[in-house]
């Protein structure tokens, strides 16, 4: 946790790898994820890199390892996660995993390709058996014994006109028979008349079965054609508009003896080939469990050894080609745990010669590491979504744990409601470990479930500050007894019987002996709820809370920059910057906050009625002018707060001009030379300091030798120096005036969550009750099922989201400006990654 207030020191390192074990060594870093690694070989196109070949090789094992992905999902399987993650594979090892899975891979090939075959070859035999069945109806019409052959009486529709043609009547009758596709029945069978003028007799009839369908996959109810015809130059029409419409075209036996045989022939082949397709089905099952039992461990062996040789082409080799030289950033407290790896990759290669690692001297800026836990990475995540902390900068996370949910709570002040949210965030934390609530699809969903240790707290939260308001769904609750009196103001009052009768609404006035006994022990007095000035109440003193709170706030964000002046050794920054920050917040603002706690201290009910306006003193004090109808608070209050506004305004050419001058006076030091008694030169001293030329590998001889700037860097610098703190004077001056106000948004929305959640009572509940009377109470489900409907979609999840949004906005802006830059980057260990196919 020490890490958290501020990012961890992190180093650039150089490995010196061995290269018969820079393989191993680079698989023991990737298990621990320790290290940054930076390309040396930027310039280096990826395909001239001297490990392209087995990332290549890599690559087609997991082509390989997506075909059986793929023939697993086809067979209704999937490949169950790796629950133990495998190490990198060594060259052997590689070799075979990649053997093993292209033999399987061509199993799964061939055993595919023949069940195929002998399914579509069944399809056929059994297409084939219903055409023969069906078609044995049409032809196999028995005749009576003994009765003569009667002459064939002609229709009308037959082509008789020609005389000529009457002798083909005598003719022999063809059949061709086959399936088609139910859609193409109709045109068929119009084409087939068209076509042949009549010279056929077609019979359609539905196969008794659904069959596949080759092209599409699917079940289909085929239909049996059989058309008899005279002629041979129709049979070639016929066929020919057959292939036309994709039929398939059987044989059709003559006699009825031949198409018995074929039947039973049929029969045989289609139970011989059964019995050979369940075999080929029983193969196919037991090449299926090899792969779903080895390929997830191969696929996340493959994914290593693929990353391992991508590290391996961010390195460079020295000039013996016998050593590969890596860059990479390391946090310096795991410097110990980077060497033992190397020694353990070293040992399990075999090599006698150990690899090291060895710091380097840099003037860039290291990336930034903050170590989090699963209560912490909520609220890191809120601050790296502004910006990612420069190194070694003061870090706001550990802050917002407890800012942030409290300022949602100022805004979202409800017990009732504070607990809906506590127990929902509660429910996510205590079942965090179930696959069902971690392996979500839903976007929302996961990133509730990521927050949810935020949402706790802000369900606490508000909770508390629930109490504070004596709000619970909008009614307050008599947990002390209330510090007013009633009778004591009957007693010491003239209301009379006919006076309460016309007065519904009756004043207690505090000004008289015991009617007033005191605060109420904890947040607001019950009796307000019945004040019909309980909004007037209410606004004043959200109002000044939101004030005070504030400024608190954006007081303590200055404070937080003291720090950083102190580890980056800007001492000077302490007396040039926070200083005037601080005099000119408190000077004015703080006054203000002083003002507030003064009057609530000095006025009371006695003297209340003459107390003076906060407001007209805050603009007189602008003004160098005093109001005389505006009393004032103390004695001697206009000269104090003329001085704190010549305070104030002191500030300004010290914040705008302090640095800057201080840095141009450091530039000019070194020029100057002391010729004083010891006659000693003076020490030179950079403008920016903390920078010395890097001795990294990627670094040129022209940037060492300039140590990283331009003949015309000294005027750059100064003026981007001078510039940067005009925008910073000006932001500053100028967004203590708006912050100020921008933190009245507490107290706009506390009211709005609090006059919508009793508007949302008195419009549902209230009417429930008074319009059935306090009776009915199956009615009631109902109304309290849309009570509770409306007060979860929009108290909680849309004023929720309201009040986060706001509080998200006074963090970002009007708190971390004060001292947060937010202009680094984060340190990306290289690790081995969860298998991504899951």
């Amino acid at each position: 946790m020490g890490s958290l207030f501020r990012s961890e020191e992190v180093c650039l390192a150089q490995l010196f790898l061995q290269s018969a074990s820079a393989y191993s060594c680079i698989s023991e870093l990737g298990e621990r994820g320790l290290l940054e690694f930076r390309d040396l070989n930027p310039k280096v196109s990826p395909f001239q890199r001297r490990f392209v070949g087995e990332v290549r090789r890599c690559e087609e094992m997991e082509k390989t390892f997506t075909f059986l992905q793929q023939e697993l999902r086809v067979a209704g399987r999937a490949p169950g996660p790796c629950l133990e993650s495998p190490r990198a594979p060594l060259a052997r090892e590689a070799l075979r995993v990649q053997e093993q899975s292209e033999q399987l891979a061509q199993e799964l090939r061939e055993v595919t390709r023949n069940r195929t075959s002998l399914r579509g070859r069944l399809r056929d035999l059994r297409q084939y058996l219903h055409v023969l069945c069906e078609g044995q109806r049409f032809t196999s019409l028995p005749t009576p014994l003994g009765s003569p052959p009667q002459p064939r009486a002609l229709s009308e529709r037959e082509p008789i006109l020609d005389p000529s043609l009457h002798h083909h009547l005598e003719r022999k009758i063809n059949f061709m028979a086959g399936v088609i596709h139910p859609w193409r029945v109709t045109a068929f069978e119009r084409l087939l008349w068209r076509a042949c003028r009549g010279y056929l007799v077609a019979s359609f009839v539905e196969m008794p079965e659904p069959m596949e369908d080759p092209a599409t996959g699917e079940n289909i109810t085929w239909v049996i054609f059989l058309i008899s015809y005279w002629g041979e130059q129709i049979g070639q029409k016929i066929r020919k508009i057959s292939d036309c419409f994709h039929c398939q075209v059987y044989p059709y036996p003559e006699s009825d003896a031949s198409r018995e045989d074929t039947i039973a022939g049929l029969h045989s082949q289609i139970h011989d080939l059964s019995l050979v397709l369940e075999e080929t089905e029983q193969y196919l099952a037991q090449v299926l469990d090899k792969v779903a039992l080895a390929l997830p461990a191969w696929r996340v062996q493959v994914q290593k050894m693929k990353a391992i040789y991508l590290i391996l082409n961010q390195c460079s080799f020295d000039v013996t080609e016998k050593c590969l030289i890596a860059e990479v950033w390391c946090p310096v407290q795991d410097l110990t745990q980077v060497q033992d790896a190397l020694r353990q990759g070293s040992y399990q290669s075999g090599s006698s010669v150990e690899c090291f690692v060895q710091r380097i001297p840099t003037s860039e800026s290291p990336p930034t590491l903050i170590r989090t836990n699963k209560f912490t990475a909520g609220f890191q995540s809120i601050v790296d979504a502004y910006g990612v902390a420069s190194y070694q900068e003061v870090n706001p996370a550990p802050y917002a744990i407890i800012t942030f949910p409290f300022i949602f709570a100022i805004m979202f002040g409800d017990v009732g409601h504070g607990l809906l949210m506590f127990l929902f965030a509660l429910w996510m934390v205590l079942y965090e470990d179930s696959p069902r609530l971690r392996q979500g699809t839903n976007e929302i969903w996961l990133t509730f479930f990521e927050g949810r240790y935020l949402i706790l707290l802000m369900g606490a939260f508000s909770i508390y500050t629930g109490f504070i308001y004596n709000e619970c769904f909008s009614k307050a609750t008599v947990i002390f007894p209330s510090a007013w009196s009633v009778a004591t103001m009957a007693n010491h009052s003239s209301w009379s019987s006919a006076y309460l009768a016309t007065h519904p609404s009756l004043a207690l006035d505090p000004n008289v002996t015991g009617v007033f006994r005191g605060p109420y022990p904890f947040g607001i007095d019950p009796i307000w709820s019945l004040a019909t000035n309980h909004l007037n109440f209410l606004n004043s003193f959200k109002m000044k809370m939101s004030v005070v709170l504030g400024i608190v706030h954006m007081g303590f964000g200055v404070v937080l920059g003291v720090f950083n002046h102190l580890h980056f050794q800007q001492r000077h920054r302490l007396v040039l910057e926070f200083l005037p920050e601080m005099i000119f917040l408190l000077a004015l603002f703080g006054y203000l906050v002083f003002l507030i706690f003064y009057k609530w201290i000095k006025f009371s009910a006695v003297n209340s009625r003459v107390a003076p306006s906060i407001l007209i003193h805050f603009i007189d004090m602008f003004l160098f002018t005093s109001n005389v109808d505006n009393l004032p608070l103390y004695q001697g209050q206009v000269p104090v707060q003329m001085v704190l506004v010549v305070l104030a305004l002191a500030s300004v050419p010290v914040l705008l001009l302090g640095t800057p001058l201080y840095l141009w006076c450091r530039r000019r030091a070194p020029r100057t030379v002391r010729l004083g008694g010891c006659g000693r030169l003076s020490r030179e001293e950079p403008l920016l300091e903390g920078q010395e030329a890097g001795n990294s590998v990627n670094a040129t001889k022209e940037d060492v030798e300039s140590g990283g700037h331009s003949p015309d860097a000294k005027h750059s610098d100064f003026s981007e120096i001078f510039m940067h703190q005009a925008i910073h004077t000006i932001e500053y001056c100028l967004g203590c005036v708006s912050n100020t106000a921008s933190y009245l948004r507490l107290w706009a929305l506390s009211l709005a969550h609090a006059q919508l959640s009793e508007v949302l009572w008195s419009m549902v509940m209230r009417n429930g009750f008074v319009g059935l009377s306090y009776v009915g109470g199956v009615v009631l489900v109902p109304v309290f099922a849309a009570f509770a409907v409306l007060t979860v979609a929009i108290l909680l999840v849309m004023e929720g989201l309201s009040a986060f949004l706001h509080a998200l906005r006074l963090h970002w802006v009007e708190f971390q400006n004060k001292f947060y830059v937010g202009a680094g980057y984060k340190l990306c260990p290289f690790a081995f990654a969860r298998d991504p196919w899951e």
